[in-house]
């Protein structure tokens, strides 16, 4: 459920996970449609324009979900930033200042999503934080304390990630070049670890750069590199890179804060592609981290962290046009339209853990749905289930990949062919919500 802190009233509550399960089901943000008709879309207005409901109290009830998912796991907390651009479709809407062209309407998100390091899989929403630019000239930039600046949010989503997920059993946050800041790295908790792609050839201790430093190392390794889809029709590639790697002291910056340290002792790991596709740009990484590097398996495996990255991409494909659709919601009001979009960054990740799921594991069911349900899931799985082995579920009840299987049945999925992706598994939450209800409604004492 969507406990948000603070609101005791069953009645919200219960409307938050409505609207929650409802985007989930119906893989859509618009209201129309996510409400089932007049009485639901006017249902979930009340909802976004409550004043008990913040996007802070909806994204520290699914930061506490994805808390008690990473119990024990060694979890990968992926940063990164996405922007809601309304231009085309910005008539009317209330509060917002410009979004990256300088010019339409936008807000931005920028998230921690919690992935298990072991199994790859999304557990969830750790943290996001949710702002538009002010349309007023800022300060110059050194001018600005680190509060103020757009780049303090790889600082604070790492110190989120360090209290929402405390009781993992390791947290190593990754991400891209916007997040090589110095205080990022000065500021760090003692509990999360560091794997950050360099954007500045950084100056270290003696006066050299970065650069200088891995070019003298000998190469480690040679070893294949998944790349992810880039964009539409990309189905990816596999690179074969070279890998180095040196400890390194980098020397605080001037645009730093003059209360980080002024030296810090971090392992640089460099991936090089060094014979790429005729006419393909060659991968290359630079890679600053927290991790011990001693051996060549341990620069493989900061580099393998690093391309877990790419599934907070997929969660923001999944929440915007390939996926929800953020960007075509017809809610106008800044405040409205912040709270609706924690609520979706929460569903795309429900959605791609679905799809995780789909081909077996060790999560429990746990991770999404109250485990109080466990035997309403078990009834509704047998109804769903054939004669025939390969039409009965072979997960183990009360699995993460059990709950899936009975999702993916009820999206229309016929036990062959391709395995559901998430627009069947969008569309069959929608019918095995239903179902679920009317199971409820039955047997209330199930869920008291």
């Amino acid at each position: 459920m969507l406990n948000l802190p603070g609101v005791s009233d069953p009645r919200v509550l219960a409307r938050g996970e409505w609207l929650f399960d409802r985007i989930v089901t119906l893989g859509t943000v618009v209201l129309n449609r996510a409400g089932g008709g007049y009485a639901g879309e006017m249902a979930a207005h009340r909802y976004l324009s409550s004043p008990y409901v913040t996007p802070e109290g909806i994204l520290a009830a699914l930061g506490e979900r994805t808390g008690r998912a990473c119990a024990g796991r060694r979890i990968v907390a992926a940063q990164d930033t996405t922007e809601i651009n309304f231009a085309g479709r910005d008539r009317a809407r209330l509060g917002l200042g410009p979004g990256g062209d300088g010019k339409s309407p936008g807000f931005f998100i920028h998230a921690v999503v919690a992935v298990d390091a072991e199994d790859e899989a999304v557990l969830g929403v750790a943290d996001a934080q949710i702002w538009t630019r002010g349309s007023q000239p800022l300060a110059p930039r050194r001018a600005r304390a680190l509060e103020d600046k757009e780049s303090g949010r790889w600082v604070w989503g790492c110190q989120a990630a360090s209290g929402r997920l405390a009781q993992a059993a390791q947290i190593v946050e990754v991400c891209d070049q916007e997040g090589d800041t110095y205080s990022h790295y000065a500021q760090r908790p003692a509990n999360v670890d560091l794997v950050v792609r360099a954007r500045h050839d950084r100056k270290v201790e003696g006066g050299e750069f970065l650069s200088a430093v891995i070019a003298r190392q000998p190469a480690l390794i040679t070893t294949s590199v998944t790349i992810s889809p880039q964009g539409v029709g990309d189905k990816g590639r596999i690179a074969e890179v070279t890998l180095r790697s040196s400890p390194v002291r980098i020397v605080r910056p001037a645009t730093a804060e003059a209360t980080d340290a002024a030296l810090l002792e971090l392992g640089l790991v460099e991936a090089i592609e060094e014979a790429p596709p005729e006419g393909v740009a060659p991968l290359h990484w630079r890679l600053l981290t927290t991790l011990p590097i001693r051996t060549a398996q341990d620069a493989q495996e900061v580099v393998r962290l690093y391309r877990l990255r790419w599934r907070i991409e997929e969660v923001f494909r999944a929440l915007k046009r390939a996926g929800l659709g953020l960007e075509n919601t017809q809610v106008q009001e800044a405040g409205r339209l912040f709270r609706l979009a924690a609520i979706a960054l929460g569903a795309a990740a429900r959605i791609l853990q679905l799809v995780d799921a789909r081909d077996g594991g060790p999560r429990p069911m746990d991770d999404v749905l109250d485990p109080r349900l466990r035997q309403a899931v078990a009834a509704i799985s047998r109804s769903r289930e054939g004669r025939a082995l390969t039409h009965r579920n072979p997960h183990p009840e009360g699995s993460l990949a059990w709950l899936a299987w009975v999702v993916a049945r009820h999206g229309g999925w016929n036990c062959r062919g391709k395995p559901p992706g998430p627009k069947t598994m969008a569309n069959g939450w929608k019918h095995f919500s239903a179902t679920l209800a009317g199971y409820l409604i039955a047997k209330p004492e199930i869920l008291p």
